[in-house]
């Protein structure tokens, strides 16, 4: 029972991501989401710039701190060793969708492209994006990556073992890949608006 709860913890980690990742899409194309990048009640624009700020810190601590050798040793006082990455995927998931709910747009438009071929080009770079972030993920064990291969282990009662470091496909030529589809996705559009530019500009420095 309690490897089955284990596991089920971090399905929900990994289903709960592919949702956000879905939304990111979403969030900065303007496209079926409820809520977006450059929706939303308009504030004076320094206060969106503070607000913003502070959640993009919020996300960049929480992701820094959590990777932390000392504070995964900490955390594993309290929560099962199967369970320190998922963990980790479920704050991550928490920090992540508090800016999507958060943010505050700043609808200065930097740039508006009409041409529907351009637009069409930038929306395909940036569906790009997303599936590069997905191929490459899966390059270097997805499953890995998101807690679900450690909690699969605990459940069928094998010891966790690191995966063996490789580099391949893609990351024998770029070091990071997967950070190349994310910054497609933020990049590529054909309506740029200022919050749209800070969210890049700051994903970009925190990558």
């Amino acid at each position: 029972m309690r490897s089955i709860l284990i596991f089920s913890y971090a399905f929900s980690g990994w289903a709960i991501f592919l949702l956000l990742f879905l939304y990111w899409l979403g969030f900065l194309t303007n496209f079926a989401v409820p809520k977006s990048v450059d929706s939303g009640v308009v504030l004076p624009w320094e206060i969106a710039i503070l607000i913003n700020i502070l959640l993009v810190l919020l996300f960049g601590l929480q992701h820094s701190l959590m990777a932390r050798p000392w504070f995964k040793k900490w955390l594993t006082k309290s929560v099962p060793e199967p369970l320190e990455r998922s963990t980790y995927v479920h704050f991550s998931n928490l920090a992540l969708a508090l800016l999507f709910v958060l943010w505050q747009p700043i609808p200065i438009v930097i740039w508006d492209t009409q041409n529907l071929l351009l637009r069409g080009v930038l929306y395909g770079i940036c569906l790009l994006g997303g599936f590069t972030v997905v191929l490459t993920s899966f390059l270097i064990n997805h499953f890995d990556l998101f807690g679900l291969r450690q909690a699969w282990l605990y459940l069928r009662g094998k010891p966790y073992k690191n995966l063996r470091f490789t580099k391949p496909g893609p990351y024998k030529w770029v070091r990071h890949p997967l950070y190349v589809g994310w910054l497609l996705t933020m990049w590529a559009t054909p309506n740029m608006t200022v919050g749209h530019l800070f969210f890049a500009a700051a994903f970009t420095s925190y990558i």
